[in-house]
């Protein structure tokens, strides 16, 4: 723990929200420097948030996570609000964790991938596909959209895509670096083996009580090609948002089809329309029966793995620097008003 007793929360310009314990401790192991609390951080008696204090690159991050057994986006919604009147000047947020995958045809998800939120044609990044109008039949028709991450966060992810075509992405390498540093996370947040990344049809459901798929028969897995151990895709998308836990194959291709969805989570839609956001998601079962918790840790890590290396890409900027940008036009504009003025 270094001290940070020269920095102030207005030195703080990066949110990280977690949901679960082991996606902060997973946030932590990715920090380069751990700093003690704010010298002028008086808890405000309305804040309920614990945190945690560090640096990633030049970026000044401060982590939180959900209360213990409460998620969903009304939860979400409390934390982020709290952390935006205690470190009044952060420039963006990240919700990172775990999520479950919706693989089709064209994106091949495996367990283990992380899922990015990214504005499409159709889409800003995040839905919250249990909120809307029901219809007769039930289905829930979309009555609105949440607001799409921060543009200079975006930009930042756009640069990573194109460095991700010509180079390997850095996500395996610092979570060695984590083992490395973090020899107690190994057996939780390694990679667990093949045998658990079995992409079952849809109608097939798993054993019952059974607390893994040791029985399940492997005939009724979907076939995909074998993947190479040391690939690990980043996707980038919409991702789901909402209050309601899917763990059923035929419900998760329904929405799939019907939203184009990459993701499954319970927290983003609490967050895109109160602060400026990024949700990044580790992949850790495919929403059907046969969910379990092995891949949970893993899953975290690489998601953690991503923000940091996205992070590193931020050009990092201090809060005075950070009001001027805002306040100043750009070049153009100045040439502009010149010459009206």
């Amino acid at each position: 723990m270094t001290s940070s007793d020269f920095l102030k929360s207005q030195d703080y310009t990066v949110g990280w929200i977690c949901a679960l314990s082991l996606e902060i401790s997973a946030a932590l192991a990715m920090l380069d420097e751990h700093y003690s609390p704010s010298s002028d951080h008086s808890h405000n008696p309305n804040d309920i948030n614990n945190y945690s204090f560090g640096r990633i690159g030049s970026h000044n991050v401060v982590i939180t996570v959900l209360p213990a057994g409460v998620y969903g986006t009304n939860s979400a919604v409390i934390v982020a609000n709290c952390m935006k009147y205690s470190f009044g000047l952060l420039r963006f947020y990240l919700m990172v964790g775990i999520g479950g995958g919706a693989p089709s045809a064209e994106h091949d998800i495996r367990l283990g991938d992380v899922v990015v939120s990214k504005p499409g044609v159709r889409h800003l990044g995040v839905l919250q596909y249990d909120s809307g109008k029901t219809g007769k039949q039930g289905d829930i028709a979309q009555t609105g959209t949440l607001n799409k991450p921060p543009q200079e966060v975006l930009t930042a992810i756009a640069a990573l895509e194109a460095t991700h075509r010509m180079a390997e992405n850095q996500i395996y390498g610092m979570l060695s670096d984590m083992i490395a540093k973090y020899p107690l996370m190994q057996q939780e947040f390694s990679y667990q083996g093949s045998k658990h990344n079995a992409l079952f049809k849809a109608d097939y459901h798993h054993k019952d009580n059974a607390r893994t798929c040791k029985n399940c028969d492997a005939n009724e897995a979907e076939p995909r090609p074998p993947r190479n151990s040391n690939i690990l895709v980043v996707y980038y998308g919409l991702i789901a948002s909402g209050n309601q836990v899917i763990k059923d194959a035929i419900t998760r291709n329904k929405l799939r089809q019907k939203f184009d969805m990459l993701c499954f989570e319970m927290e983003a839609a609490g967050l895109m329309d109160n602060v400026p956001c990024l949700v990044v998601r580790g992949i850790c079962d495919y929403l059907d029966s046969h969910k379990n918790n092995c891949l949970q840790g893993y899953a975290a890590a690489t998601a953690a793995a991503y923000a940091k290396e996205l992070l590193l890409r931020i050009i990092a900027r201090t809060p005075s620097e950070r009001v001027g940008v805002i306040n100043a036009p750009p070049p153009k504009v100045n040439k502009l008003l010149e010459q009206i003025l």
